[in-house]
């Protein structure tokens, strides 16, 4: 069922586009790839359905872009740049030469040039890269950057189709999210390549995506591929081994993968998320590909892996350290990216459904245990991400007000743990996870390729559950959706496999100095990665250890030797926590040789709120800021109190 985009809400706080006039239906992109000045030359035309009559204009999404020319049908149309806003950018205000009648459509083009310091865009010199030898760009645009690299109707409102040709250096490849749709080389330019690209499935702007570099690919499975820099494609390839695993158990849940190809691209140390789901083409950070883990030394089965001299920790088969991120960016493939938030302020419906299928997916896996464990580890993190923004504070709403807020500040994990908190509570209500997935798979089914609002997802909810609305009504829909803080229910999770975590961080807490001496490695030999994790997450909510604690810790567990991304983000920030000098420079460098924000912001602030290093994290950060995402450099600078300068 697709939904008429005038029937519902028709503005979005986030966009100067209003969406209620007019439709954008298909992008059709031609890109020139500038190396040397750090910009992208291009075209866009837009395909325009018009909704209303006597329509004249229209407003495109921009941000720092430098529009030279204009044109409607072919014709010349007037154009002006409005009054620039702090995160929103500016609007692109387009008087057509012509009126038109609901209805009918118009091809309008622009022709300009993104800026070197567009927000969507990251240019990495030969040096930030694996290889050394080429430069490398990659987008990203969730949630409102789009528009720093294309004018369009930036709202997850929109949804359209889009086709690009993209002119690179020959000895460069260029990947998009989309489906590839050959390559030849440049007519204008015997130096570069042309590239081309297909999406026909409608998406949103946010998902637009872009990657040149020295890319290699490997084939994982029949309609999966992994691209990376030759020096990480082997190791990609075999972290990602069982994608199509996933992808069939998706399936099973969810229905049938609309989308054709499943690529995962891996990316240099500064992408800032953990992965983001560009259709055709996640992308995935490198802090994936675990360190502490070499092709030569590990068979693809093996059930256990050595990760220092003294510890061992028993592992799922190797590509556990990924399992969680992939399945979370392949459960988006159904809920974001087939049925999307209408506007930012409903992201709890893409993330919170998301974790919701990630963990069914883990559920099928591995076992229900597995899932009530990684639901716990979820309430956890929304714990912390509460006690961050202060549960008064109203971007702790599941459904928060969006006016005047950047998306980017009020990322967190809320919508994503919040809103699974309620899905698995109504899950309970209405008689378990098979029941519950099947309203999930109804939803997905009914609102494919549209985007929906938190009403439209409730009353659809009582619609389903039609012979149970006497139980839903008892929900306190106002609590859950509108009021600050933590949820009204806390869900009673199976603790079978936290139980050990629990009680060996309840003996360190407990333990005095004197009996130190009773701890061995032997304590880590039952743990599991996902455990010896959940440890360190909850000594991270207790006080400060006193700093003979950790010290001890280190002596017996050899937490210093072990490359986990998670573990070793943890570990050194309960380090720093206690005060253990030594610490501060490992966590410096952790924050600064990766850009994933999960761990860079948390360790910056950690090493900030240890008073004698304040002023050696500001100037580490500042040393670092320009090899930086320009998201996670604005919002660090933030976190520390740094003058951030002009909006990037």
């Amino acid at each position: 069922m697709i939904l008429d985009p005038n029937m519902a809400s028709a503005t979005d706080p986030c966009s100067f586009s209003s969406f209620s006039k007019c439709v954008t239906k298909h992008l059709n992109l031609t890109y020139h790839v500038d190396f040397d000045s750090h910009v992208i030359k291009a075209k866009v035309a837009l395909t325009v359905e018009v909704l209303v009559d006597n329509f004249t204009s229209l407003t495109l999404d921009t941000k720092d872009l430098k529009v030279s020319k204009v044109t409607a049908n072919g014709q010349a149309a007037k154009f002006t740049l409005g009054p620039k806003h702090s995160f929103m950018g500016t609007p692109l205000e387009i008087t057509l030469p012509f009126d038109l009648s609901r209805g009918q459509h118009v091809i309008v083009e622009v022709t300009y040039e993104t800026a070197p310091s567009a927000s969507a865009l990251q240019w990495l010199t030969p040096e930030q890269t694996a290889g050394k030898k080429h430069p490398y760009l990659f987008s990203q645009c969730q949630a409102t950057h789009c528009r720093s690299m294309v004018p369009c109707q930036d709202t997850p409102a929109m949804k359209h189709t889009y086709y690009a040709q993209v002119s690179v250096p020959k000895e460069l490849v260029a990947v998009m999210s989309a489906v590839r749709d050959g390559q030849e080389p440049d007519p204008q330019d015997s130096s570069r390549a042309i590239y081309r690209f297909r999406q026909p499935v409608p998406m949103p702007s946010y998902l637009i995506a872009i990657v040149v570099g020295a890319l290699e690919s490997r084939e994982i499975g029949p309609r999966s591929r992994v691209w990376s820099e030759k020096e990480f494609v082997d190791k990609a390839a075999f972290e990602f081994s069982e994608t199509e695993t996933m992808l069939k158990t998706a399936e099973d849940l969810a229905g049938p993968y609309v989308w054709g190809q499943y690529d995962i691209l891996v990316l240099p140390p500064s992408f800032p998320y953990g992965g983001m789901e560009n259709p055709c083409l996640t992308f995935a950070t490198p802090t994936l590909l675990a360190g502490d883990r070499s092709l030569s030394n590990v068979s693809k089965h093996s059930s256990q892996v050595y990760l220092s001299s003294q510890v061992c920790v028993n592992l799922c088969p190797p590509p556990v350290f990924s399992l969680q991120v992939i399945a979370h960016e392949i459960s988006h493939s159904w809920t974001g990216n087939l049925v999307t938030n209408k506007t930012w302020e409903h992201f709890w419906l893409n993330e919170g459904h998301t974790v919701y299928l990630e963990r069914m997916i883990g559920r099928s896996m591995e076992s229900e245990q597995f899932r009530q464990f990684k639901a716990m580890g979820g309430w956890k993190d929304l714990q912390e991400s509460v006690n961050t923004f202060g549960a008064n504070n109203p971007l702790t709403n599941l459904v928060p007000n969006m006016n005047e807020v950047d998306p980017d500040d009020a990322f967190s994990s809320v919508p994503y743990e919040k809103g699974f908190a309620l899905l698995y509570h109504l899950e309970e209500l209405m008689g378990g996870p098979e029941v519950f997935m099947g309203f999930v798979k109804s939803y997905i089914q009914m609102f494919a390729y549209s985007s929906v609002t938190t009403e439209e997802w409730k009353k659809y909810l009582f619609t389903y559950f039609k012979n149970k609305v006497d139980i839903l009504n008892k929900v306190d829909w106002n609590a859950w959706m509108h009021t600050p803080g933590m949820p009204p229910v806390k869900p009673q999770y199976d603790t079978t496999m936290a139980d050990a975590c629990i009680a060996l961080c309840k003996r360190w807490v407990k333990t005095k100095e004197g009996d130190l001496g009773n701890f061995s490695e032997v304590d880590m030999k039952t743990l599991s990665t996902h455990q010896l994790i959940e440890f360190l997450s909850l000594l991270l909510q207790e006080d400060p250890l006193p700093l003979s604690h950790v010290k001890r810790m280190q002596e017996v567990y050899r937490l210093n030797a072990l490359n986990n991304a998670e573990i070793r983000f943890r570990w050194l920030r309960l380090c720093v926590k206690s005060k253990w000098e030594d610490a501060v420079p490992m966590a410096l460098k952790m924050a600064t040789e990766q850009g994933r924000m999960k761990f860079t912001r948390p360790l910056f602030k950690e090493v900030y709120n240890f008073d004698k290093y304040r002023e050696e994290a500001v100037r580490v950060f500042i040393a670092h800021r320009a090899a930086m995402h320009p998201v996670t450099s604005n919002l660090v600078a933030k976190d520390l109190k740094v003058d951030t300068g002009k909006s990037t």
